[in-house]
């Protein structure tokens, strides 16, 4: 099977369960955005050596995906005519959680927030702090998305709970590396 089908060659793609659409839509838009984030994540982990958060961030990796699919697909194309979902895997409250519980394990480690952090750290959280913008574009585009065509609130939702996570490893990353965080506190000009 050749990776190339030509058939994207007039702007427009197939969507999970074949609607056609132009490569410009809020849809594929939406999952570009997050299919970025993924690979942005695979940047930071070529520059991590802490086992947990590299296991943490393969299972990131994977939910990303399982996101990705849903955006690809259509409300009315996630059901099957035979009543069974299209899709394997959805994004749950259980992920969410499991983001949630990460990062209150890494906030813990790290020094209280007493003014906004400027993106750095050394470069795995610098990585991070990139990764942790384009997850808040990928949030942004799926709400776009929502305004005109059903996204279930999970996948939102994760990705939102998705960025704090990634601004707390960053933090934590930066603090295990012995890399000083810097601040931005405006009566310090």
């Amino acid at each position: 099977m050749k990776i190339y089908t030509k058939t994207g060659d007039k702007g427009q793609t197939a969507l999970y369960g074949g609607t056609r659409v132009s490569k410009a839509s809020a849809r594929v838009d939406s999952y570009g955005n997050i299919d970025e984030l993924n690979s942005f994540i695979g940047i930071a982990k070529s520059h991590i050596e802490n086992e947990e958060v590299l296991r943490q961030l393969k299972k990131i990796q994977f939910d990303l995906f399982t996101v990705g699919s849903e955006a690809a697909t259509p409300v009315d194309k996630l059901m099957l005519a035979n009543g069974k979902s299209r899709l394997p895997l959805v994004i749950s409250e259980i992920e969410i959680e499991e983001l949630e519980n990460w990062m209150d394990a890494f906030d813990e480690k790290v020094e209280p927030l007493q003014y906004f952090i400027l993106p750095g750290g050394g470069k795995p959280a610098t990585f991070l702090h990139a990764a942790r913008t384009i997850c808040r574009r990928a949030e942004r585009s799926l709400v776009f998305l929502n305004e005109s065509e059903e996204v279930r609130p999970e996948l939102i939702k994760y990705l939102n709970r998705l960025s704090d996570y990634l601004f707390v490893l960053a933090r934590y990353i930066s603090k295990i590396n012995n890399e000083p965080e810097e601040y931005w506190n405006p009566n310090e000009r």
